[in-house]
Parts: C-alpha cells; structure tokens; sequence
C-alpha cells in the first residue's frame, strides 16, 4: 500500500504555494442577458500572463452536470467546434471574453485560467443566478488536467427568454 503521507504533503504544498501567486478576478459575477445580447465578461489577472509573445489565458465554459469545456486559448483562439460568435481578446494583465448574439445554449458558467505557471491548484469562487437568491459557495482542490493554474474565478449567465 502507498504512504498517503506524500500524497498530503504534496497537496498541502500546492495550496500553500498558491496564496502568493497569480490571483485571478472575473467581472460580473452574473448575468441575465436576453437572447440576442452582447455578453463582455472580463477577467484580471495581478500580473503579466505574456511570455514569448503568447498571452496564457484560456477561457473554459461549463454547462450544468458536465465538466468544463476549453472554448479559447492564449487569450484569442478558438477551439475547434466552437461557434464565431465567442471571441476572446486581452494582453498582459486584462482579458475578455466576448459572446454575440446570445444563445439559449450560452448558459452556463463561464471563467478564466491563467496557464503561466504552477502550481496545479485551482481556487474557484462561484456565484449561481437566481431571480430569487443566491447562492455562493467557494472550494479549494487539486486539478491537474487543467494545466498549471494558480487561481481561477468563474460568473455565470443565464439568457432570459424574450
């Protein structure tokens, strides 16, 4: 059997490590657009995501019940698949993430990730809309198939029928 000891201490290094690190802000936290809006969500980061000329900025959208889904890298480039009207754009320490004309399949929660540099923790804080409430919790955890990613915050969006 494995020592979990190593294990623990690794985890315990990795979120220490992150407290001084690059710190992610995502503005807004919600939003309720209608179909057919313009969407700009922005994402800040404490310092320069440029290195060698490429911005190390993805941008990922999760909708309920699946895991998150990369939509942009290095600040611009769309994957494969995702529709035109998702553009991304930003240098060094400001970025955004633009939809056009919203879509009902839009909905979901959208964040940023610096990919700069370790370590492979992940600091998410999470607002749900709600026309009622709100519901906001935050959770810390390992997550290395993300890429290295220091902290991330994520908004969410729900498009409002017309």
């Amino acid at each position: 059997m494995i020592s979990q000891a190593p294990l623990l201490w690794l985890l315990l290094l990795c979120i220490h490590g992150s407290s001084g690190d690059r710190v992610m802000t995502q503005t807004p936290e919600s939003l309720a657009p209608s179909l057919g809006d313009t969407v700009t969500i922005k994402c800040k980061c404490s310092s320069s995501l440029t290195s060698a000329g490429k911005e190390f900025l993805a941008w990922y959208q999760q909708k309920p019940g699946q895991a998150p889904k990369l939509i942009i890298t290095f600040a611009s480039t769309r994957q494969p698949g995702v529709p035109a009207r998702f553009g991304g754009s930003g240098s060094g320490t400001d970025f955004t993430l633009t939809i056009s004309s919203v879509e009902a399949e839009d909905a979901g929660d959208y964040f940023c990730q610096q990919n700069y540099g370790a370590p492979l923790t992940v600091i998410q804080t999470s607002t749900k809309t709600s026309r009622h409430s709100s519901d906001q919790h935050s959770r810390c955890f390992l997550n290395s198939h993300l890429q290295s990613t220091c902290a991330t915050q994520r908004g969410t969006f729900s498009p409002l029928l017309k």
